[in-house]
């Protein structure tokens, strides 16, 4: 009976103990998966904290660029404790402690501004845009998450810089589809650049490409317009290697897309499918208050006209387009005084010369004159009209001069104004003891006419940007401009100038949409002519910039009345030193990152 009871006993101690056991192993069961649940719970917390403080960083840095494409600086004060963000040391303007909520967390960032900037930096080999000077800005941008527990998940920081090129240290430079197909040789020697697709082609000789080729789209040998693009056999194209030119695809039967295995003999020089850079819309040239030309302009020039298009007058206006009655009264003043109209207009009645017919519109021009010496003449003095400036002016790099017509047509798709500039060979005075001028722009939201020699002695940095650029050679006249193309026959003209203007679409749209389309003349047709230049030579040196279509005129490139010259372009290479470029240069912008670290778990 002992014996039973001790074996019952032993069966009941084991069942306990292997119950103990099994709660044991439940026990550690529950605890580990409480564990794997709170570590899955803590790491999928912690990467929305990462994925927040990532997204306050790319929103402080998106805001830096931003701010130099709109021609500003960022400004303020960053931080510069320890404890940023606390116990009041949270900086100011653009550098200031911003909270934001991102996917239910609180965002805490803020930019530190490196004490050394800006730089000028002359961007090195290899990288893209090569060669080129710039000013780099850096910064380093910080972003801490905080959850709803107060607890920070993520503290991350950015080191990137922010470099501005300025766009006339190109050959050309597009922030469209770009075509160059010469007939004669052509030779550029700067860097080409397109936001856009870029087409390579020359019609019976060769284009020859000194300078890094950029293109954010897609590059192609061969023709745009056209159904199926003649083959490019025995025309060449060659592009630097950066020691040798080398033939871009020699032969093809068609139009043909360049892939980057085509490309790898280049070294860098061609890159195809570029990140595209942000540039100035073409509204920054319009004639009213905040467009950044028109508020740094030295001098703005208004022909005024009245609802049914008759010359109110020539106006000087303020910054707020207020009219400056004095100064507008000096300027009508002084012509008379120089022996010579600064100013005049040309009628839209061809019963009433002097009148200017543009083929290409099919219009009647009505257009304000500008004697470019004489304006300068009047400009003389070292305080002209009581404005405190002088001709030698440096506050923009030089001059920068605002010329526009303001009527009924104004803002219009198609209108029949336009803005000539003449007698500017020389862009000085030729008073004796005027301040030297150091460098001039030209703006203007309508049509420009550049008539004659152009900055062609005594060069000085010099730009014409406009919403299209016309060149009329030294002997045009205007009597001639309503007689057939063999009355207006050209002479040869030299000019010294950057240029930024639209420029048309071929096919009326850009990308391979467009291709197959009527011809926009391509580069080569860039300035629009209204002459015989047949056998007649335009001598240009400077930089092609287009920023988009013309807002003003929509004549096509085939409705035009002309003969084209021979053409000794190239790109001016004064412009590679930065101190040489044209008064308020437009720019793009570009971010680099520099550094990149990141902080899990960051108690405080």
């Amino acid at each position: 009976m002992r014996r039973k009871n001790s074996e019952q006993g032993f069966v009941l101690i084991t069942t306990l103990l292997l119950m103990g056991l099994m709660l044991a192993f439940l026990a550690v069961y529950y605890t580990t998966t409480a564990i794997e649940t709170a570590t899955v719970r803590h790491s999928k917390s912690s990467a929305s904290g990462f994925y927040a403080s990532e997204a306050g960083l790319n929103l402080r840095a998106e805001n830096i660029r931003s701010i130099f494409v709109g021609y500003n600086r960022p400004t303020g004060a960053s931080p510069v404790t320890t404890a940023p963000c606390t116990a009041g040391d949270n900086g100011s303007g653009d550098f200031a402690c911003q909270n934001i909520t991102i996917n239910n967390r609180t965002v805490r960032t803020f930019v530190l501004e490196d004490p050394g900037n800006p730089i000028v930096l002359t961007i090195p080999p290899g990288e893209r845009y090569q060669n080129l000077n710039a000013q780099e800005y850096r910064y380093t941008a910080q972003s801490v998450a905080r959850n709803n527990q107060g607890r920070d998940e993520a503290d991350l920081r950015l080191r990137f810089k922010s470099r501005l090129v300025p766009l006339f240290q190109f050959a050309a430079f597009y922030n469209k589809d770009l075509e160059i197909l010469p007939g004669p040789t052509m030779s550029l020697a700067g860097p080409v650049h397109t936001n856009g697709d870029l087409y390579l082609y020359s019609n019976s000789a060769s284009l020859n490409i000194s300078g890094q080729v950029t293109v954010a789209s897609d590059l192609y040998r061969g023709r745009k317009d056209g159904s199926v693009s003649p083959s490019c056999n025995n025309r060449p194209v060659n592009i630097i290697d950066p020691l040798n030119l080398r033939t871009l695809i020699p032969s093809c039967s068609s139009r043909y897309k360049v892939t980057s295995t085509d490309i790898v003999p280049w070294n860098n020089m061609i890159q195809i499918n570029v990140q595209p850079v942000t540039v100035p819309a073409p509204d920054v040239f319009t004639a009213e208050p905040g467009a950044i030309y028109w508020d740094k302009a030295d001098l703005r020039l208004v022909f005024e006209l009245d609802g049914s298009e008759n010359p109110v007058g020539y106006q000087v206006r303020n910054a707020d387009d207020s009219i400056d009655a004095g100064a507008s009264t000096q300027l009508n003043a002084c012509a008379g005084n120089l022996g010579g109209r600064v100013v005049n207009t040309l009628s839209i009645n061809p019963a009433s010369p002097p009148v200017f017919r543009n083929w290409r519109e099919n219009k009647y021009i009505r257009m304000l004159d500008v004697d470019v010496q004489s304006l300068l003449n009047c400009l003389h003095s070292t305080n002209w009209f009581g404005t405190g400036k002088s001709l030698n002016d440096s506050t923009e790099g030089g001059l920068v001069f605002h010329f526009t017509i303001k009527g009924p047509s104004s803002g219009s798709g198609s209108n029949n104004y336009g803005i000539r500039l003449r007698n500017a060979a020389r862009l000085q005075s030729t008073i004796g003891g005027a301040p030297t001028v150091r460098g001039m722009t030209v703006v203007s939201d309508q049509a420009v006419y550049v008539q004659g020699d152009y900055n062609a002695q005594n060069k000085i940095p010099a730009a014409v940007m406009a919403d299209s650029l016309n060149v009329l050679s030294n002997a045009w006249n205007d009597s001639n401009s309503t007689q057939s193309l063999s009355n207006r026959v050209a002479s040869s003209t030299t000019i010294n100038s950057a240029f930024l203007s639209g420029t048309d679409v071929t096919g009326s749209n850009e990308g391979e949409t467009g291709q197959g389309g009527a011809y926009n003349g391509g580069l080569e047709n860039y300035p629009r002519f209204h002459e015989n230049w047949s056998g007649r030579t335009l001598l240009y040196r400077g930089s092609f910039v287009s920023l988009g279509t013309p807002l003003h005129v929509n004549g096509s490139w085939g409705s035009q009345s002309y003969s084209p010259p021979n053409r000794d372009w190239n790109y001016d290479t004064s412009f590679n030193n930065a101190a040489n470029l044209p008064p308020i240069t437009p720019r793009f912008v570009y971010l680099r990152q520099e550094l990149f670290v990141r902080d899990f778990e960051r108690d405080q």
